[in-house]
């Protein structure tokens, strides 16, 4: 079971971090895309007790509190442990990697962690897959689709319940 003690703190620098920005395309607060991931996540962990909950859903609700608002690893640190800032890390893509290779070395450094930062990536894309914004081309859907089986195929074996739902969702996404 997770902390829900621990969730109101996260959502609460996750919030903050995140300021105004909203999600592409949407218009929502970024805060709405933190809390589906957590969803996402906190269904996963009802479906395998073996999971640490609590890690997992910190670590989704702050998942792109560095790559997207500017969070230092200390500050993370310093207010959830470095277990939960490894997590984060692992879920960055780094800026100094050329780009078509920024997935591949994020998903490398996601394995090397807990398979509860695997579960964060998963809901992230199942997430992510929503209709695209209308303004993205086929071929940019068609790519982010790639992507996700891409993410799926790296991270076999670490919830199956997840897999299935991003496969879905892979499958009903509109190219």
């Amino acid at each position: 079971m997770w902390d829900p003690d621990a969730y109101k703190r996260a959502l609460d620098f996750a919030a903050k971090a995140h300021g105004a920005q909203t999600v592409p395309g949407g218009g929502f607060p970024y805060v709405v895309h933190l809390t589906k991931v957590a969803a996402e996540v906190m269904r996963a962990c009802a479906e395998d007790e073996g999971l640490d909950a609590t890690l997992a859903v910190t670590c989704a609700l702050l998942h792109d509190s560095v790559e997207d608002a500017g969070v230092s690893r200390e500050q993370l640190v310093g207010a959830f442990g470095a277990k939960v800032a490894d997590g984060v890390e692992a879920l960055t893509k780094r800026e100094s990697v050329p780009k078509p290779e920024r997935m591949l070395d994020s998903l490398a450094r996601i394995a090397a962690q807990p398979r509860e930062i695997a579960i964060v990536k998963l809901a992230d894309r199942i997430t992510n897959l929503e209709p695209a914004p209308p303004q993205w081309s086929a071929e940019k859907r068609a790519a982010y689709r790639e992507e996700a089986k891409q993410i799926l195929d790296a991270l076999q074996g670490r919830c199956a319940w997840l897999e299935a739902r991003l496969a879905q969702k892979i499958a009903e996404y509109a190219v």
